[in-house]
């Protein structure tokens, strides 16, 4: 087809991905996979660490007061435009309410903010947020286009109090090529660290 670039070049074959999967071509496998799994990315996309900004302490306070007032550790605040768009606050086991692994502070106010206000309302956005966003959450956080991510409380810090998946916010974000998020943690630190006892 005119206008198309052939890729096999680069990428193994059905049969190759057949025979390294039924162990026949284990001493192939690296050299047919390496280029498909390590084609360098954009240079440009990806985290950007930013020191904290001004009005970082006062938004994240919302983050931990929303927390704190509902007897919780992890919540979450989008901004957009110097104005709070949507809050959310992981549930947890609330009575009443259906147990939901995925409502994470993060996750319940991005679907908060898509209710009332459209998804394109996060596009640039920044999301503030007690903890630093697990896999999940950070995904969720890419896909969504927001610009900024400013946590209190790291994924290192937060593994010493409960399980976590050990991959960085800056760690996922370096693997979307299409999008570059800064990420500042580390703000109302003693204050976040306190929901956690």
């Amino acid at each position: 087809m005119t206008g198309e670039t052939n890729h096999t070049c680069c990428r193994p074959t059905r049969r190759q991905l057949a025979r390294i999967a039924a162990g026949t071509a284990s001493a192939l496998a690296p050299a047919l996979l390496a280029p498909v799994l390590l084609k360098p990315r954009s240079a440009s996309a990806g985290a950007v660490a930013q020191p904290a900004r001004p009005e970082d302490d006062g938004f994240m306070r919302q983050a931990v007061d929303l927390a704190a007032s509902n007897t919780k550790r992890f919540a979450a605040v989008i901004v957009r435009d110097g104005a709070v768009i949507a809050r959310g606050f992981n549930p947890g086991r609330s009575a009443g309410v259906p147990r939901d692994p995925t409502a994470h502070g993060e996750m319940v106010a991005i679907r908060t903010c898509i209710a009332e206000h459209g998804a394109e309302a996060m596009h640039g956005a920044t999301l503030y947020t007690t903890g630093e966003p697990c896999p999940m959450c950070m995904g969720a956080i890419v896909w969504c286009g927001f610009g900024r991510v400013v946590y209190g409380v790291s994924i290192d810090w937060l593994s010493t109090r409960m399980h976590q998946i050990m991959v960085p916010s800056a760690e996922i974000a370096a693997q979307a090529p299409f999008r570059t998020i800064e990420i500042t943690g580390g703000v109302l630190l003693d204050e976040t660290k306190a929901l956690f006892g």
